[in-house]
């Protein structure tokens, strides 16, 4: 289950692949190992976020 920290950076970079970039989202997960999740878009598939516990975006 994602943090409210990450949940807020969820919304945020959503928000802005969408509604400014106009990529598509293609996967969404959390990882069982980091509990980070991991954001996969864009037309080939070739922009991936990760969010951190605490809402870091890398």
């Amino acid at each position: 289950m994602p943090t409210a920290a990450q949940l807020e950076s969820l919304y945020r970079v959503g928000y802005q692949l969408t509604y400014f970039m106009f990529q598509p989202i293609h996967l969404i997960c959390v990882d069982n190992r980091t509990r980070n999740v991991y954001i996969l878009a864009g037309y080939d598939e070739e922009l991936e976020f990760q969010i951190t516990l605490n809402g870091d975006v890398f």
